[in-house]
């Protein structure tokens, strides 16, 4: 028989070599035999035959550019061989390999999801004894692991030929129908069990379109609409599926490519797309076969099974092993033979897994725009046993496009649907052009332009509306009423002064009006719709300087009285001591919240309220939903901030926070009542915390306190670990458990240091909790001993020197848990409301405390104490006196948690206030007043100007700290911008990568440093760009304060008229 063959040379850029003599050897390195000399033609192919009748069994071809045969040296330039192997045709046995073969035909294109396709298997038998075969099929997928085909080839003796006819081809196939879960790729085994008892395997892959099995549709009706016009969004599912639908402004999505979801992305986070070896686990132990030089050891045919994950168990001829020993060294299949080494018997290799990863005139139709969102639509909708919903919107008023997104979950599994866009468009629109924000006594020039997108002209008449709160100076002579022809625009223009404080609403309505007057030779035209188009735009106007809130905080009950000799703004009254907090759940603190621990502190409040609210049956389906959507959204952002291990740091990265950790679980633990919480993750955390734990019983702290005033005599291990018993006993684990219990008896150890009061408190509430009441009872003499008392209110302080009024605020709260948290008498309450009358005093404008740990662990305690002496019963009158005349609120059963202020005069005298009635209430006055603090830090600024026109300015700061401590805690660096300014982008990122964050939200840049040593500057530098011309341009102000201290600060005007280097 004559075999023919053709051999193609190319370079390594596949471009053919044309006239190359080849070699043509038979046989292996060591020992080849020239059979013929090759050379290749202008496309580089060589061809040539060989006759079988000279061989006498398997024959090794192989073509080399080279005349001898020979291994290429190390890192030598050569062209790579050819290699084939002629294999001779046996009858086949136990110690042969048999020549037939089974094959997968693949395909080129992806296979159709919800379609039937054709799939075909070639088939070769060779010398098999006359019979039938069957030819198994399998398809292997993720979602269904195996659907099972059998196809018999031919039930008939005559299909396989005898001997004579030694060679039996031909085909089979089987229709498949590609499923959503067999998506994203179809994994194909053929075996089969030939007459001669051996066994042939093959498989294939078949990728397949990335669908779904849950088919989701949304469609706009229509889809185009003018702004605030209603249009109906329909959405289509399976049956009984929850969606979650957005529409996002699509300039938002150019601005940040890739944030979207599209199938690619949701396959992408499959653990595992195609399987791939079975898991060590299940493997048989390898065992090596010895054998004798010269013997052929047949391939596994096993490993088509193998490859896509299927463990076979079988007593026919096709297990071998996938090792040998050879002269005592054993070779593993798949590593060259020249790295055979000296091994011991080994278990097979683990599986693999792939992460593979828009006459008489009608009444003119006005589009008033207030509302430019960049998210539109952001909910969670049902579709119900139909499968549909239908929601009618309101359009915004962005003239944009809307893109959709939506996907479903449902128990037939998850869906996502097709991109829909909504185009909003106006015949003609306006737009306006003004600053975030200005400060008094600046002006600006305000523009308005207004585009034509129709294909006629028209007559635009385009006035501003007037304001008590600003004026106008208009700038564009006689232009207001003009042409505005085909896809033009025109600006107009106004010099406005504010003449309010506060949020100024700037309003300019634009008109298409009916003209004789021709525009470019041109009869104007006036739209069918959105004829009218009016923009109001909010302007923040600021006074000079820094605002400074103070506020005055009583506890009355009747027959209390109180004077203020101070100028006061407002009033503000509540029945419940917690009702400026309750009104304030999303705002407790006007502070940035850009870490790990800031983002609790928004967080836990909201719980203890909660709890508190549903103990007294106050709890309201609005107050809950409302609340609720703050948890499940804080619970959210906090995990950003948790590492593998369970951990959580302050900025996301870094090692992980005992205190923050600690912190989370109590809040976590606690809120799982409301919102679901994933009970793995409070088990990862716990888990963390208890591999913190030393041999002495107290845990090892890692990472840095919230608050270094925390400090004192008694050792920071003994603080931490207080607190990490805290909350494992707030969490019900027994203080029996081996974990608390060891962390318990560390903590007796340091009951008579009384040296820091912050521990002895912390300490009292621990062993109250712990159920120890005679080491409670010798820790609460104590801080009776050291109490601050000033007539009916009770506080402690840290140091008798200076006063920390954050920890002032959280020491007294845990003395007021630790009183209240064991059984407790009269005596006890009435000492507990003395701690009550000192924490209400403390409270700011917003219903939190100086900074985030003592808000949540005053609160904490004044929601707890609120449960225990909350009564439905009780009506209160409180009437006002003040020079402008008196004022009257009253305060009911019904109205208990109303927030009800109303705004004084502000004029100098005197005021008093008296509530008559059954019931207590919770009195706030207040208002504005300059800055006077006692400086900590140092702020030097210079300002430089590096661009010629004036629109580029560079601010270099120099941050410095100066009080008492050796270092701070966390430093906030808070640049307030100047009126029409924003920072350079590419500067913003440059400070991102010297801090630990950065933050820029409206006229702000808040910069976070993990702290400052004394006496150590830190400099930073940031570019500023003028955006909006301002006159009489005013200074912005830079303030540098301890986040946990907040009377530590200091505040530094800047301006770019200053010039110079000063000191504050």
């Amino acid at each position: 028989i004559y075999i023919f063959f053709s051999n193609h040379v190319v370079h390594y850029n596949d471009t053919p070599i044309p006239d190359m003599p080849l070699y043509l050897f038979e046989g292996h390195v060591w020992s080849p035999n020239l059979l013929q000399n090759l050379t290749t033609d202008t496309d580089g192919f060589a061809s040539f035959s060989i006759g079988t009748e000279t061989f006498s069994g398997d024959v090794s071809l192989t073509i080399s550019s080279s005349p001898t045969l020979e291994y290429n040296a190390y890192r030598s330039t050569h062209i790579r061989g050819g290699l084939h192997r002629v294999q001779q045709s046996q009858p086949p046995s136990d110690e042969t390999k048999s020549s037939s073969s089974l094959k997968i035909r693949k395909s080129d294109t992806t296979l159709p999801c919800d379609k039937e396709v054709e799939i075909s298997i070639d088939y070769t038998f060779v010398r098999e004894p006359q019979g039938s075969v069957d030819v198994i099929h399998m398809s292997v997928n993720l979602m269904d692991l195996c659907k099972n085909g059998c196809m018999v080839v031919c039930k008939a003796t005559a299909c396989l030929k005898p001997f004579s006819f030694p060679v039996t081809e031909g085909e089979v196939s089987f229709k498949l129908t590609v499923s959503p879960d067999m998506a994203p790729v179809i994994q194909v085994v053929a075996y089969a069990v030939l007459p001669s008892k051996n066994v042939i395997a093959h498989s294939a892959e078949f990728s397949t379109e990335k669908c779904f099995s849950n088919k989701v549709s949304v469609e706009f009706s229509p889809s185009s609409a003018v702004p605030g016009e209603v249009t109906k969004l329909q959405l289509t599912s399976q049956p009984n599926s929850l969606c979650g639908v957005s529409a996002v402004d699509q300039s938002v999505l150019i601005k940040e490519p890739g944030m979207t979801l599209d199938e690619d992305k949701i396959f992408s986070l499959l653990p595992v797309r195609e399987m791939s070896y079975i898991p060590y686990q299940v493997a048989d132990p390898v065992k090596c076969l010895h054998v004798r030089p010269r013997r052929y050891v047949l391939p596994y045919p096993g490993d088509e099974d193998d490859k896509v994950g299927l463990k076979t168990a079988t007593n026919l001829v096709m297990r071998i092993p996938t090792c040998l020993r050879f002269r005592g060294r054993e070779y593993y299949q798949g590593i060259p033979q020249a790295y055979g080494v000296q091994l011991s018997r080994m278990g097979a290799a683990p599986g693999v897994g792939y992460a593979s990863a828009p006459d008489m005139l009608p009444e003119p139709v006005e589009t008033v725009r207030t509302f430019f969102p960049e998210t539109w639509i952001w909910d969670l909708v049902e579709t119900g046993p139909s499968g549909t919903k239908d929601m009618s919107l309101s359009v915004p008023d962005t003239i944009t496009t809307w893109e959709t997104e939506t996907f479903c979950l449902s128990p037939e599994g998850f869906g996502l649907a097709p991109r829909q866009k909504l185009t909003v468009f106006q015949p003609f629109f306006l737009e306006l052009t003004l600053p975030y924000s200005i400060i008094r006594g600046e002006n600006f020039e305000l523009k308005a332009t207004v585009f034509n997108y129709l294909t006629k002209c028209i007559m635009v008449k385009v006035s501003a509306a007037p304001s008590s709160d600003y004026t106008l100076s208009p700038l564009s002579g006689d232009q207001y009423t003009s042409c505005l022809c085909a896809n033009e625009r025109k600006t107009l223009s106004w010099t406005m002064n504010p003449t309010a404080l506060g949020v100024v609403n700037v309003t300019v309505t634009a008109e298409a009006i009916a003209s004789h007057t021709s525009c470019d030779n041109e009869i104007v035209s006036i739209p069918d719709r959105g004829r009218i188009d009016t923009v109001t735009r909010p302007l923040i106007v600021k006074a000079e300087g820094v605002e400074v809130v103070k506020t005055h905080n009583w506890l009355l009950c009747p027959k209390g009285q109180f004077d203020c000799s101070e100028i006061c703004f407002y009033v503000f009254i509540t029945g419940d001591i917690l009702g400026r907090a309750l009104q304030n759940l999303d705002g407790l603190l006007q502070m940035p919240y850009g870490c790990g621990e800031q983002n609790m502190a928004l967080l836990a409040p909201n719980i203890y309220i909660l709890e508190y609210l549903e103990k007294s049956n106050q709890l309201t389906p609005v107050i809950k939903k409302k609340a609720s959507n703050f948890l499940s959204s804080g619970y959210q952002r906090q995990l950003n901030y948790k590492d593998r291990d369970g951990a959580y740091s302050t900025f996301g990265t870094g090692p992980g926070n005992t205190w923050l950790t600690a912190f989370v679980l109590r809040s976590f633990s606690k809120a799982k009542s409301f919102v679901y919480i994933d009970p793995e993750k409070l088990k990862q955390s716990k888990v963390w915390l208890e591999q913190k734990q030393n041999d002495s019983g107290c845990f090892q702290q890692s990472g840095r306190l919230f608050n270094n005033r925390m400090k004192g005599g008694v050792s920071d291990e003994v603080t931490l670990s207080a607190y990490i018993t805290a909350a494992f006993l707030e969490m019900k684990i027994s203080s029996d458990d081996r974990v608390v219990a060891q962390s318990l008896l560390c903590l007796k150890e340091s009951i008579n240091d009384f040296s820091n009061t912050y521990t002895t408190a912390l300490l009292a509430y621990v062993f109250t909790l712990a159920g120890d009441m005679e080491t409670r009872a010798h820790l609460l003499q104590h801080l009776d001993s050291v109490a601050i008392k000033d007539g009916d209110s009770i506080h402690w302080s840290q140091r008798a020197a200076e006063t920390s009024a954050s920890l002032s605020v959280e020491i007294s709260s845990y003395v007021l848990l630790a009183k209240l948290s064991a059984s407790h008498t009269a005596e006890d309450l009435g000492y507990a409301s003395g701690i009550v009358r000192w924490l209400t005093t403390q409270q700011n404008y917003y219903g939190g405390f100086s900074s985030t740990q003592d808000t949540v662990v005053a609160l904490q305690a004044l929601s707890f104490y609120s449960s225990l002496v909350f009564s439905p019963e009780g009506s209160s009158t409180v009437t006002v006196q003040s020079p402008s005349g008196p004022l009257t609120f009253d305060v009911t059963p019904d109205n208990k948690l109303l927030y009800q202020e109303k705004m004084l005069q502000g004029e100098a005298g005197k005021y008093s206030l008296e509530v008559k009635g059954t019931g207590c209430v919770s009195v706030q006055v207040g208002g504005s007043f300059p800055s006077r603090r006692k400086v900590t830090f140092s702020l030097q600024t210079n300002r430089d100007c590096i661009s010629p026109l004036q629109l580029l300015h560079s601010l270099f700061l120099c941050s410095r700290y100066s009080g008492k401590e050796v270092s701070t805690n966390m430093v906030i660096l808070d640049i307030t911008l100047l009126s029409g300014f924003i920072p350079d982008p590419q500067s913003l990122k440059n400070v991102t990568l010297l801090v630990d964050r950065v933050e820029h939200k409206n006229d702000h840049v808040v910069v976070y440093l993990e702290g400052l040593v004394k006496g150590t500057p830190i400099n930073h530098s940031l570019e500023l760009l003028q955006k909006i011309p301002v006159q009489n341009l005013k200074p912005a102000v830079i303030a540098l304060y301890d986040y946990y201290q907040p009377t530590d600060r200091t505040e530094k005007e800047y301006n770019v008229a200053n010039q110079g280097t000063k000191n504050i």
